[in-house]
């Protein structure tokens, strides 16, 4: 079985507050997660694909990227 990881991991490795993955989540911007009856987990690899869609210059190839926006862009 694949290891999957809490939103309060995540949130340490992105150095961000789970508040702040939530809001991702409701606001459809954040990695991709699976809800497993009342849990959230994330698997590292929707985690690592995530990140390698922000970097920079990638999303100006095809538009602003999917999954965040800077203010001011």
């Amino acid at each position: 079985m694949a290891t999957l990881m809490t939103e309060i991991e995540v949130a340490k490795q992105l150095h961000v507050s789970t508040a702040s993955l939530r809001r991702w989540r409701v606001l459809k911007r954040g990695p991709a997660f699976l809800k497993i009856g009342g849990l959230v987990r994330y698997r590292p690899e929707d985690l690592e694909a995530w990140l390698n869609d922000l970097a920079t210059g990638r999303s100006g190839q095809n538009g602003p990227s999917r999954y965040l926006r800077i203010a001011g862009e």
